[in-house]
């Protein structure tokens, strides 16, 4: 795994600033928005995991998604899809499996787009409205 971060790391490229935030997402964002930036997050469910473990998924939760209306610039959320396949038995997998999907809802409905990547192809769930459309 040490060396797989290593290469990720390596082929981003010095133009990337990276900022590796466990937990406190919300306050990131909130530092480092700027209208002419991109910020990636990558990824909203190994946040949600390491949130979960933590013991402050409700606190954590409640700050990012008071913090999206206060965001400039672009922020692209990548995430997996955990609500499509079987949900095996355990409370904390139930517990990770509701709160990723309840997630992932609240934030595509703060959206303008939302795309479902399968197998590298872009699927539109939400795709960017017009102006003349809405």
């Amino acid at each position: 795994m040490a060396e797989r971060i290593r290469l990720h790391r390596a082929e981003r490229g010095p133009q990337w600033t990276l900022i590796e935030e466990p937990r406190q997402l919300a306050t990131a964002l909130l530092n480092n928005h700027h209208q002419d930036n991109v910020i990636v997050i990558d990824c909203l469910t190994l946040w949600v995991t390491q949130c979960l473990l933590a013991d402050c998924w409700e606190s954590e939760r409640a700050a990012l998604m008071a913090a999206l209306d206060q965001l400039n610039g672009d922020i692209i959320f990548v995430s997996n899809e955990t609500g499509m396949g079987v949900v095996p038995l355990g409370e904390l997998t139930r517990q990770f499996v509701d709160a990723s999907g309840f997630l992932h809802q609240a934030i595509a409905a703060h959206c303008e787009r939302v795309t479902l990547m399968v197998a590298g192809l872009p699927m539109p769930v939400k795709p960017v409205q017009s102006a003349q459309s809405s």
